[in-house]
């Protein structure tokens, strides 16, 4: 018997909660709207509109400023979001530091802590978390009330479940393949969390605060200690099958060029990466140079780093070809962990670019950014992730889960 196909539709609920992240979309990208601007640019009814206003006003997300007349009528009253409506903890776990920081709604840092780490596993940076987030919300007061925290979000080195060496190389920290971490933060701090890779977290904070708040789709390339990318294509996150997507490091650039840990030769971020740096550099300790020593080599002029520049320039100009080539992005943004004066100078370098279906006719904005968030936009972005979750428009609500009959 031929197996019946299932079609995916939607209920009042569902509908419900993506006009309210539309509401909040607005007013997010436009700044203060009064109820009648909302209507116009949603396309939703007044009716609608007033009853999601109502509620996010109660919620604490937007908030009413002194009624303004324009012309007749009764007053337009302008809402805004509320900066203090809800707050977020961000945990960003790399090779050498553990970074948290208590953000408000709108992306702002409240409170901030660190803690150096040693390539640490599940034993070590467990504890440390949970350290982390108890004393971050008592820099607000904000343990005898939780209502106001809408979660964690922890960004670390991915790929997840990854079978392989590319799984345990120099860039992925050891320990975590297997290992709940969004599970078992939560039951240690009793707040939803979320886990993401840092790539994919730095590109959620661009897309909220950052360089990207105006783009639908675009691919992140965070230089870390590897190197991986963000992708937000149609205004929706991407993950992949596996939660995956964006592993750009490993894509081939240079057949036949350097060796690298996952088998294959010629990856970009044997090239593109903080590790590449230290490498070309011929450090002596690799696994614990800092970003710092980048900075300081590049104001003395030292020449090793022109020619790391000259290096890269290749590759990178083969991969964007091949990012815009298959997924047409309005635009590339670089950001990472690299010093902003290090990603300035390749930033300056990648033109020209080669041709591709970036370089349309009548294209008015640039094909790559900058990045606006600099080395904090991974921990930004694990702090958005939370509010992300909550506040954009997520097309899939509208359907519903199903099962093959």
């Amino acid at each position: 018997m031929r197996q019946a196909a299932a079609v995916a539709g939607t209920n009042l609920e569902q509908a419900r909660s993506h006009n309210r992240r539309v509401v909040i979309e607005a007013v997010r990208l436009n700044g203060a709207l009064s109820r009648a601007e909302i209507a116009r640019l949603t396309a939703l009814s007044s009716q609608t509109i007033s009853n999601i206003v109502a509620e996010l006003e109660q919620s604490g997300i937007l908030k009413a400023a002194a009624p303004r007349r324009a012309g007749r009528g009764q007053p337009a009253t302008p809402l805004s979001i509320d900066p203090d409506g809800a707050y977020s903890i961000g945990l960003q776990l790399d090779h050498q530091m553990l970074v948290g920081v208590l953000a408000d709604l709108s992306g702002r840092i409240r409170a901030r802590a660190a803690t150096a780490v040693d390539q640490p596993g599940p034993d070590s940076a467990l504890p440390a978390m949970r350290r982390m987030v108890a004393k971050l919300r008592k820099t607000r007061g904000l343990d005898p009330d939780p209502d106001c925290l809408l979660g964690i979000g922890v960004a670390m080195p991915g790929p997840f479940g990854v079978e392989g060496i590319t799984s345990v190389g120099p860039t992925a920290l050891p320990g975590w393949q297997d290992f709940p971490l969004a599970a078992e933060l939560q039951r240690a701090t009793g707040l939803p969390t979320i886990v993401e890779n840092d790539a994919t977290a730095a590109a959620i904070g661009e897309r909220l605060h950052g360089a990207a708040r105006q783009l639908t789709s675009f691919v992140y390339l965070f230089v870390g200690t590897g190197l991986g990318a963000g992708l937000i294509l149609g205004g929706q996150l991407y993950r992949g099958n596996a939660r995956n997507a964006g592993e750009i490091g490993h894509m081939i650039v240079e057949p036949g060029g350097k060796a690298c840990v996952c088998g294959n030769r010629g990856c970009l971020e044997r090239y593109l990466s903080l590790r590449a740096v230290y490498e070309w550099l011929e450090l002596p300790d690799p696994d614990h140079a800092s970003p710092e020593l980048l900075t300081e080599l590049l104001a003395r002029g030292d020449r090793r780093l022109e020619g790391w520049i000259e290096s890269v320039i290749p590759p990178m100009r083969r991969a964007i070809n091949i990012l815009e080539s298959v997924l047409d992005p309005d635009a590339i943004v670089l950001g990472g962990f690299m010093p902003l004066p290090l990603l300035q100078r390749l930033f300056d370098r990648l033109e020209p670019l080669p041709p591709s279906v970036g370089a349309r006719r009548g294209r008015t904005s640039p094909r790559i950014l900058l990045g606006a968030a600099g080395r904090e936009s991974s921990v930004l972005g694990a702090a958005a992730l939370p509010i992300f979750d909550e506040i954009n428009p997520q097309y899939d609500v509208l359907l519903k889960p199903h099962r093959a009959a």
